[in-house]
């Protein structure tokens, strides 16, 4: 049934913020496997069949977007197969996850369902994507409606299986991983333009449907839609990392050109955010809420999408200069005077020199930093401000300009802008890989970061490339190493990313979190925001990569209690999240948690029996009990998460010895 926006949001008001929208969890890097790409290309046909699926999808952008996205709130965490438990309290077992997809297969059919292995793998793992963990989701489905989809996430939302969107597959950022197993949804069959309203300009379609095929049979409306990602980006999982590309300048991002979104729950509900005018001030913005919600939030099954009008004419212009720097000032002030460009693209000098030793164009380039710009709009209009720039540029120092109106000649000279990505990838040795990372900062600070992390480089001994959407601030970073650099490279990109943050900037720009940039949004956001929407989270059944209440394993790999008590514990009813316990003013107090869970100190057969077993408390403030208990815990290995916490001495004493253990513990004796 489909439910209005109030309707479903009305549960979830009255429960807690986490419960809707749930808090950030930050994961040690050294349980982070990355991997990046071996080569391999995309075939050429964008519509793919379902069989095609059987081999991994090798897709060209670092810009596109993961899945159709939006899964539900729940856990995600970053870890290895070994380390993950089938006894996990929020999610199901194996053999439950199982029993889920019988049910699936039942309701939907034989063809609905694959476990073949080669179709698992590529719905877990990218070779384009700089992080990967190795653990598959243990099923892939094959929805054809809105309402499969429900079904789908009905029988796992009962079963507590997590569920994993897919579309494109050209995530960087491992959006689609499946650290919990699971079951991936995949769109492929999900792919029609159901309507076209060309005297409305908008347009229906549901998320596997490419932008660019999109183009291309709406053309002759004289209508485009102007969000230009990578080629392979499908309209889901634009819609989840809330992508651009290169007409960001003009035409903004993807949450500008969402009217409305009709989106499958964690619990099958189906709902759609609002009706089709262009504007609209009733309820909720529940679109500016679910695009970039990349997988915490539903799953997207069809999208209204605004239309432009296909530009009357267009033009390029290339120009030169002899410093990042004069080239950044110079397109800032193209911006400041109101300019009308459509783009505005940042090459360095060493991108330049790689098109010309791969000779992907048709011609040889200065290789020097180069602005490349489109300009659209009437006649006029773009002759006015193709002479305006050339003004600009020669206040700037800028030491060549050439400028095609001619659509064929124009095609040329943005070539080189277009084979960028291509160019990197092919210089790239046969057992070398490739790290393409994005951020985004202030416009005044662009120069700035892309001067500091090519120095870094350099010193580094590292040899990557800079590509930017310097227009708004965004750029990207692509470095090709070997196996030996993987720890040079992953300090060189860290520290950019943080240098950005402080910058006030974002960890990413349009590639999204996933989970190669999760250990950076609570830095970016902040530990009050991170705080207030963490709150205790759902027992849910949608996979969110990006933000999650708790981490089930993190205590466990921080704690030194054997694994096999560790699991003894996960079966007792003495797990809790969110737990305050207020044991040190004796034993008056009957404690309980936010899920109504009770838990009396004064039972030393409760207390014991769970330190015993090594029971783990998520998310707790912890003010110490008697000094007995507090050193029966270090002994028993006792381990918090996330927690803020006043004990006693002889804890703190116990502590450093290095059996009692607090991740990310503020202590105040």
């Amino acid at each position: 049934m489909l439910k209005t926006p109030y309707r479903a949001l009305q549960g979830c008001l009255r429960k807690p913020l986490s419960q809707c929208v749930v808090g950030l969890t930050v994961k040690p890097a050294s349980q982070i496997a990355r991997h990046t790409s071996n080569g391999k290309s995309e075939s050429s046909s964008q519509s793919r069949t379902q069989e095609q699926r059987k081999r991994p999808v090798f897709l060209a952008s670092a810009l596109s977007a993961t899945a159709t996205t939006i899964g539900g709130t729940l856990l995600y965490t970053l870890v290895s197969h070994d380390e993950q438990k089938d006894d996990d309290s929020h999610y199901a077992s194996r053999a439950e996850m199982e029993l889920a997809v019988e049910e699936i297969r039942e309701a939907l059919g034989e063809d609905a369902v694959s476990i073949e292995d080669e179709i698992l793998h590529s719905h877990g793992y990218s070779d384009w994507s700089t992080i990967n963990i190795d653990r598959l989701p243990i099923a892939v489905t094959f929805p054809k409606t809105t309402e499969e989809v429900s079904t789908i996430a009905k029988i796992c939302h009962k079963r507590r299986a997590p569920m994993i969107p897919y579309s494109g597959g050209s995530s960087v950022e491992g959006h689609f991983s499946a650290p919990f197993g699971g079951v991936s949804v995949d769109f492929v069959n999900m792919n029609q333009i159901l309507e076209v309203h060309s005297d409305d300009l908008n347009v229906v379609v549901q998320p596997s449907v490419p932008w660019m095929d999109l183009n291309e049979k709406i053309k002759d409306t004289g209508l485009f839609f102007p969000i230009d990602p990578g080629p392979s980006a499908q309209i889901g999982g634009m819609v989840g990392t809330n992508c651009s590309g290169t007409n960001a300048v003009k035409y903004g991002t993807m949450r500008d050109w969402v009217v409305n979104l009709t989106v499958v729950l964690s619990d099958g509900t189906i709902l759609k955010t609002r009706r089709r005018p262009r504007k609209s001030s009733a309820g909720y913005n529940l679109n500016s809420l679910l695009v970039g919600s990349e997988g915490t939030l539903g799953f997207v099954t069809e999208a209204t999408l605004k239309l432009a009008p296909i530009p009357e004419h267009t033009g390029i212009a290339v120009v030169t200069f002899p410093s990042v720097k004069a080239a950044a000032t110079m397109a800032i002030e193209v911006i400041r005077r109101g300019v009308p460009i459509s783009a505005v693209e940042i090459l360095d000098e060493v991108l330049m020199s790689v098109i010309n030793k791969i000779g992907a164009t048709s011609r040889k380039w200065n290789e020097v930093p180069t602005l490349f710009f489109k300009f659209s709009g009437s006649d006029a209009v773009v002759k006015d401000s193709i002479a305006q720039v050339q003004s600009i540029s020669k206040k700037h120092h800028a030491n060549g300009f050439q400028y095609e109106s001619d659509s064929h000649k124009q095609k040329a000279l943005w070539s080189a802008r277009k084979e960028a990505l291509w160019s990197m990838m092919a210089l790239r040795e046969t057992d070398g890989h490739v790290w393409s990372t994005d951020v985004a900062v202030p416009l005044s600070r662009v120069s700035e970061l892309i001067d500091i992390s090519k120095k870094e480089l350099v010193e580094l001994g590292l040899f990557g490339s800079i590509l930017g959407h310097i227009g708004d601030g965004n750029f990207h970073e692509t470095i090709l190493f070997e196996d030996k650099q993987r720890k040079a490279v992953e300090d060189c990109v860290h520290k950019m990313v943080s240098r950005a943050i402080e910058m006030e900037g974002t960890c990413t720009g349009e590639h999204g979190v996933g989970l190669g940039k999760k250990e950076f949004l609570r830095e970016e956001v902040g530990e009050t925001m991170g705080d207030t929407v963490s709150g205790h989270p759902e027992r849910d059944n949608h996979q969110a990569s990006v933000i999650s209440g708790d981490t089930p394993s993190s205590s466990a790999e921080a704690s030194p209690a054997s694994d096999a008590a560790q699991r003894a514990a996960c079966q007792l009813p003495l797990r809790f999240t969110n737990f305050a316990l207020y044991s040190d003013t004796g034993c008056q107090n009957v404690i309980y948690d936010p899920f109504m869970l009770t838990w009396d100190p004064c039972k030393s057969d409760q207390w014991t029996n769970a330190l015993a077993n090594g029971v783990i408390f998520q998310s707790m403030r912890w003010t110490g009990g008697s000094n007995a208990q507090d050193f029966y815990a270090c002994q028993q290995g006792f381990s918090c998460g996330e927690n803020v916490a006043r004990i006693v001495q002889q804890s703190n004493v116990c502590s450093s010895g290095g059996g009692l253990h607090f991740d990310k513990l503020a202590v105040n004796t």
